[in-house]
């Protein structure tokens, strides 16, 4: 292992300014039906955002002190783009956060998003000092929910018809993993 954000499959790095046309594609494939639907964006905003992250918290630490970021998730085989994965909601007096992973659709059930998002529970439970990471997901993204599941999150409840997208109602399922929980299925110090 070359650092603590590269694994087998999949390294984590910052978002460079030519990452846009990924992150384009990547909203143009959240845009099919039965996902929410979101304002078309131009290819000069996406341009403009991958540019903005590319140099923000560029200072001494690069985190903000918030501990909210985004990452690219790269292939370690290929060094292809493959997706991207991030926190937010972070709360450090609280001691808890939520992410979100999205990878391409013709890079997906290959393990990167598993690999990536144990690369990221490490980093944020054993260097940050987090105690729970909280997920909300859509009840009918069983894809989501299985991967959750598969790294130990346990679900907490159900929020019946929260969000209305896509002509209905939706429900989400809240689920959570613990520092420890985590540290007992994944070790804290490497792959």
């Amino acid at each position: 292992m070359a650092s603590s954000w590269t694994g087998e499959r999949v390294r984590l790095r910052a978002i460079e300014p030519d990452d846009w046309n990924a992150f384009k594609r990547l909203a143009d494939e959240e845009g099919r039906p039965g996902s929410r639907l979101e304002l078309p964006r131009s290819a000069e905003s996406f341009r403009v955002w991958a540019k903005e992250q590319a140099v923000a918290g560029s200072g001494g630490d690069r985190f903000r002190l918030d501990d909210r970021f985004r990452l690219v998730v790269e292939s370690t085989a290929t060094g292809e783009w493959v997706g991207t994965v991030a926190t937010h909601h972070t709360s450090p007096r609280s001691g808890r956060f939520e992410f979100d992973v999205a990878i391409a659709a013709d890079h997906r059930r290959q393990g990167y998003a598993t690999e990536a998002l144990v690369l990221l529970l490490r980093f944020m439970f054993a260097e940050r000092r987090y105690h729970k990471c909280l997920a909300t997901i859509f009840a009918h993204n069983e894809a989501s929910l299985a991967l959750t599941s598969r790294l130990g999150f346990v679900a907490e409840g159900r929020l019946r018809e929260h969000v209305f997208f896509a002509g209905g109602y939706h429900d989400l399922v809240l689920t959570s993993l613990l520092a420890d929980e985590f540290g007992g299925r994944h070790a804290v110090s490497g792959p």
